[in-house]
């Protein structure tokens, strides 16, 4: 399966998902203490001399650094707590092939209690030898699809996303097609790890996620979606392109509910849910942050098609607008969740 690819801001600049990612961050420390429990409780002990350990969507760091390094020095309580001789660690980080490899190894802690590698490729397929793996890891990278939906710009369908970017306010079948895209990508992915992983191994899934009971139109990254793609509108009335190009654009980002994503988990059978909850990340963001993040996150994928040279002037666009509508992301007004999921190889 080849997945399309949508890195984060390279480098250590003003615009990087280096400088910008501290709510990735929070969303990490909010998983520390389920983390640390679900492995004092649940993890295997392996009677293997190595402990392989995957990151998959680890981007640039440094998040990916805290996160290895926190559950290294778990599961080595694990091992001690038991009598077991601790093993070696070895880590892999992966991410898609255009991910800024060259900013996450300069970056790789000197002092660290592991061997590290890199692996480059989409975690939409297989990535590593038959039952290799005693432990995987995904933060904040499950919620990208491994392509847009092709409905979505067939003019011809009734989930032809006209005039948007995403499918906060669109119609039904716009929704519908996200999630049906979402839930073919999970089952690559919950299969892929299946074979990968050892039988006990353990995985930990953190995602925004859609909280209970709020709609798709009320959803803060949503909203703020809505605002981007209403920005790239007004730039198409100005002639900087088409609105066609704007018609042809799709953000491939999907905000799976709780139960959607327990459904599909226990549709694969693979794995057992250990632990499934939804929290809320207290990470306040103003309308210049929240500007900062977006651009991080989304750059790739808005100059693949729009071109590099758009960036500036259309995030200066999206910050006056955001700033005009800053009630949208007070800490009242935010609906957010974030997805911690706990799951047990079979």
């Amino acid at each position: 399966m080849e997945a399309e690819s949508y890195p984060m801001k390279g480098g250590e600049g003003t615009y990087s998902y280096t400088k910008n990612s501290c709510y990735q961050r929070e969303a990490t420390n909010v998983a520390k203490t389920m983390i640390e429990e679900s492995i004092r409780d649940k993890l295997d002990i392996s009677t293997s001399k190595t402990f392989r350990m995957a990151d998959l969507g680890c981007s640039v760091g440094p998040n990916t650094f805290i996160c290895m390094e926190n559950i290294i020095k778990c599961i080595e309580k694990r091992y001690k707590s038991t009598g077991s001789q601790v093993p070696v660690f070895q880590v892999f980080f992966n991410d898609h092939i255009l991910n800024d490899f060259n900013t996450l190894f300069v970056n790789l802690p000197a002092e660290r209690n592991y061997y590290a590698a890199g692996v480059p490729g989409s975690f939409h397929g297989r990535l590593f030898p038959e039952s290799s793996l005693n432990f995987v890891h995904s933060s904040y990278a499950l919620q990208w699809l491994s392509k847009v939906p092709e409905k979505l710009v067939d003019n011809k369908s009734n989930a032809w996303n006209k005039g948007k970017i995403y499918y906060t306010s669109a119609p039904v079948a716009v929704a519908n097609a996200y999630a049906a895209q979402f839930g073919k990508d999970m089952e690559v992915f919950l299969s892929a790890r299946a074979k990968q992983m050892v039988s006990g191994g353990m995985m930990v899934v953190t995602v925004p996620s859609l909280p209970e009971g709020i709609n798709h139109s009320e959803a803060t990254i949503g909203v703020m979606f809505d605002l981007l793609g209403s920005t790239l509108m007004d730039m198409a009335r100005e002639e900087i392109f088409s609105e066609d190009t704007v018609d042809s654009f799709n953000i491939p980002l999907y905000l799976v509910p709780a139960k959607e994503m327990a459904k599909l988990i226990e549709k694969n059978g693979s794995f057992t849910i250990e632990k499934l909850e939804s929290s809320k990340i207290d990470a306040p963001l103003d309308a210049r942050s929240r500007a900062m993040h977006l651009r991080a996150v989304t750059e790739g994928v808005i100059a693949k098609h729009f071109g590099s040279e758009i960036m500036d002037k259309l995030f200066q666009i999206f910050l006056q607008n955001a700033e005009e509508n800053s009630n949208l992301f007070d800490s009242s007004s935010r609906k957010e969740a974030t997805l911690i999921l706990v799951l047990k190889r079979k």
